[in-house]
């Protein structure tokens, strides 16, 4: 049995092996994605000549003044961001039929040459990274980030370290895209600072991050709109039925529990042991105390923090406050507090970050803040490039309604398909994975498949909050092999910092155990659940 167990284990890791090579070997990610675009651009122009089109119920705002905000959140390239600009409540069940557009045609050559600045100004990606790192970038250069790393693996027990933070990487994404641009690279410096291979640190981070996106032990703004939209779509068969926030508060809080740790299994069992030793440059040798300097920027750093987060207490807490909903009053929602969090988060980095340069004579003076600012921002500069790119395949891609037509030809056969209510959701669960690869965003998706699937369930008599439990995994975890993410590159561009030869192929071969994985357990932790009956929610 040992032995078999072991034959296995070799096949698997010669099977990513070959995925890495064979992935490393494509061009660079900038020519790849010309070469998708130069694929679109014909493949939509044959589609167009052809007549595809397809008909379907979706979910529109109500207002013709959302109307704008509403292309934005239906369009969505994977940011979660966007739908944010309008009220979930504001929405209605409309019937459309999508047609193949051509970008051959007049109309198709003057969006292209028209909407380069605006498709690349409306990547939410660029705007979010730029800020995070003009207080990370001071955080570094100060050496906090390096403080901290150190003071968490003095204060964590060893073996516990690789769950603690693929279980701060899950719940990170109460703070929307933030976990990407900060846990994910403290992953990598996290296993560094122990010796341990940091793309294994950056995989664990990569996967907890992209791979439980939807789920958390918190209620966060993604949770509004899922389950409005939810609502909407449930009214078309049962006006008197609707769910609510919490509707999946407790197969979440499951959910968030079990993946901590099967990805922290998966990363020191599968991830640790095919990437062998780091051979790379190794951290610093006397780090297992902090020093005097140290331990004193701590201390102002926590000094720091406690005064940013008393001045949001008084923005956030009182009755009234500026950052909650000017109309509802909800600070946890849509609220310009959630709305802006990545101001938050900046602000926490570059005050403790100046904090801790202060008490550790890191840092001077002011212009050696902004020097840091400037180091950081500047190491961007080929990401932002390739963002440049990415974001005119993606705009390129949805003026086409290609991704659409495909999830719903997808949808129409599983519909077809006459099964059970049980298979019929796990076949949800994977039609939804497969246009993930397509289309990220998670309420963009939502908003084309709640209106077919749910009253189709619902009439067999499955309960809402179920399917859209099944929604939420089947949208997770293709994030972290889909090129179509808007922070894969920015991954890639981690991993290249202690691997010079990585590439996509070193990330997809990294993160394709943890897929795996993530769609087999969730997917039986959520058929449990069902076969038992147990409540989804509050």
């Amino acid at each position: 049995m040992n032995e078999s167990s072991a034959a296995s284990k070799t096949r698997m890791q010669k099977v990513l092996d070959v995925v890495e090579r064979v992935g490393n070997r494509v061009p660079h990610p900038a020519v790849i994605f010309l070469i998708l675009i130069a694929i679109v651009i014909g493949l939509s122009h044959v589609m167009f000549v052809t007549g595809t089109s397809v008909s379907y119920e979706a979910i529109v705002p109500k207002i013709a003044e959302a109307q704008s905000d509403a292309a934005k959140l239906l369009d969505d390239g994977g940011l979660t961001v966007e739908y944010r600009a309008i009220d979930a409540k504001d929405y209605k069940i409309e019937r459309r039929e999508v047609a193949a557009r051509s970008l051959l045609t007049r109309e198709g050559v003057r969006f292209i040459y028209a909407s380069l600045i605006p498709n690349f100004m409306g990547f939410t990606a660029v705007g979010l990274m730029i800020v995070a790192m003009v207080g990370a970038g001071v955080a570094e250069e100060s050496g906090l980030v390096k403080a901290l790393i150190r003071k968490l693996v003095i204060v964590s027990p060893r073996g516990a370290l690789t769950y603690i933070l693929a279980f701060v990487g899950i719940v990170s994404s109460i703070g929307a895209d933030a976990g990407y641009l900060v846990l994910i690279p403290l992953g990598g410096a996290a296993f560094l600072s122990l010796g341990r291979h940091p793309l294994a640190g950056l995989a664990l981070g990569f996967a907890a991050v992209a791979g439980a996106f939807t789920v958390n032990m918190l209620i966060k703004p993604l949770d509004a709109v899922l389950v409005e939209f939810t609502n909407d779509a449930v009214a078309m068969v049962d006006p008197g039925k609707s769910i609510g926030l919490t509707a999946n508060l407790w197969f979440s809080i499951a959910s968030v529990v079990v993946l901590t740790f099967l990805i922290g299994f998966v990363t020191e069992r599968m991830i640790e042991p095919r990437l062998g030793v780091y051979e790379g440059e190794k951290p610093e040798e006397g780090g297992a105390t902090l020093s005097a300097d140290e331990s004193r920027g701590l201390r102002y750093a926590a000094v720091g923090m406690v005064a940013l987060l008393a001045i949001f207490a008084l923005l956030t807490l009182p009755a009234g406050a500026p950052l909650r909903n000017p109309d509802t009053g909800e600070l946890i929602g849509n609220s310009p507090f959630m709305n802006g969090l990545i101001a938050l988060i900046m602000a926490a980095f570059l005050v403790t970050g100046t904090a801790f340069g202060v008490g550790a004579r890191t840092i001077t003076s002011l212009t050696g803040v902004i020097k840091a600012i400037e180091k950081a921002i500047s190491g961007l500069g080929g990401l932002i490039f390739l963002l440049l790119i990415i974001s005119q395949f993606v705009a390129y891609f949805n003026y086409t309604n290609m991704g659409t037509i495909m999830a719903l030809k997808l949808s129409d056969m599983l519909k077809a398909s006459n099964i059970g209510p049980l298979p019929l959701l796990i076949g949800f669960i994977v039609v939804v994975a497969i246009i993930d690869l397509l289309i990220t965003g998670a309420i963009a998706k939502w908003a084309i498949f709640a209106p077919i699937f749910v009253p189709l369930l619902v009439r067999l008599g499955v309960d809402p909050e179920a399917v859209l439990a099944a929604y939420r995994i089947g949208d997770s975890p293709m994030n972290a092999i889909t090129p179509l993410n808007a922070y894969f590159a920015l991954v890639v561009g981690f991993a290249q910092k202690y691997d010079k030869q990585a590439g996509v192929g070193t990330v997809v071969s990294l993160m394709l155990p943890y897929v795996g994985w993530l769609f087999i357990v969730w997917t039986t932790l959520f058929v449990g659940w069902y076969l038992l009956g147990l409540p989804w929610g509050l």
